[in-house]
């Protein structure tokens, strides 16, 4: 996975959420938990989830669900072993509708720099496809995100 472990600074904390969000990009279940330990406790808005096991049926889903699936993450605030990021995600549903959510997670990382603890809170928005930022062939970190969206 990653050799980026904890204790963190400010540019090994940028690195590790990018890092993160080229994983999630892929949205290979497979490799994605991976990143995480075995006893990794997640809550994932009103989900609550732990274990591998449990990590890679709740992403098998989400990515089922969610089409079209492309994700930035920021660094938000980083301590020794834990940091935050704000997120923002596209995708859309079965009947074509796009949304984007809007978040914030809490990381808490074993000294191994796999996740033991992840905590997520994303409110779903619904958009049109004009206001789509993350369209196919679009680098999600080229694009800018104005201050009403943070």
């Amino acid at each position: 996975m990653s050799d980026l472990r904890p204790p963190w600074t400010r540019e090994t904390a940028n690195q590790k959420v990018k890092f993160a969000q080229g994983l999630w990009n892929t949205k290979d279940y497979n490799k994605v938990y991976k990143g995480y330990t075995e006893d990794s406790i997640w809550r994932n808005r009103d989900i609550f989830l732990k274990g591998h096991e449990g990590i890679k049926r709740f992403l098998k889903k989400k990515w089922e669900r969610e089409q079209g699936y492309r994700l930035r993450k920021e660094l938000f605030a980083f301590t020794d072993n834990k940091i935050a990021v704000q997120f923002w995600y596209e995708y859309h549903d079965d009947q074509g509708q796009w949304w984007r959510c809007y978040g914030l997670e809490d990381w808490t990382f074993a000294e191994d720099g796999r996740m033991r603890k992840r905590q997520m809170s994303g409110n779903d928005v619904k958009i049109s496809e004009e206001e789509r930022w993350f369209k196919d062939g679009v680098d999600v970190d080229q694009v800018e995100i104005s201050e009403k969206h943070w």
